[in-house]
């Protein structure tokens, strides 16, 4: 399995939106996406409160990929953001992330404006939109690399659903094995 990160909404400038500028009843879809991570536990989201830009977490993290931590970078990216409502937009809680994942701040600083890295975000983009992706998250479940899909799994659903079709693709439960 690989993850690549998608910036869901390229145009969103330095500092984000507020999110009425993108949802018509943020409140109504912040609530489901709360009762959605309940569901799995996680009771102690923090919804944000304004659309930010991913495009300079993105590029960290292709720092952090590099660097064999990508990972841990993630996990605490998407802790900082949901769980905590941090802006990773912001340099001193990008830094943040980067230290408490064992990377050099500074340079996961350098990488989120580094040219190539943002290149990187673009490629992606590019590739998923080529790929028909246009929500997240989005699985794509096959027999093996190289295969061609037998399901496409867009947003947030249900264990039910994705274990369905993992199992469409040829996985089986551990007990089996």
């Amino acid at each position: 399995m690989d993850w690549v990160g998608y910036e869901l909404h390229p145009g969103t400038p330095r500092g984000g939106l507020p999110l009425v500028a993108h949802l018509a009843d943020p409140a109504a879809v912040l609530e489901y996406v709360k009762s959605f991570a309940a569901g799995f536990g996680l009771r102690d989201l923090r919804a944000p409160d304004r659309l930010v830009s991913t495009r300079r977490a993105l590029a960290a993290a292709q720092y952090a990929r590099e660097a064999g931590k990508l990972e841990a970078f993630r996990a605490a990216a998407f802790d900082a953001y949901w769980r905590e409502g941090r802006d990773l937009d912001r340099d001193e809680e990008l830094a943040d992330v980067a230290r408490a994942v064992g990377l050099d701040p500074a340079a996961a600083l350098a990488a989120a404006d580094e040219p190539g890295a943002l290149a990187c975000v673009d490629a992606a983009r590019r590739a998923a939109r080529e790929a028909g992706v246009g929500g997240v998250p989005t699985f794509d479940f096959s027999a093996g690399p190289g295969a061609r899909p037998v399901a496409r799994i867009v947003g947030c659903q249900p264990y039910e659903v994705l274990a369905e079709a993992a199992r469409r693709a040829g996985a089986r439960r551990r007990a089996e094995r």
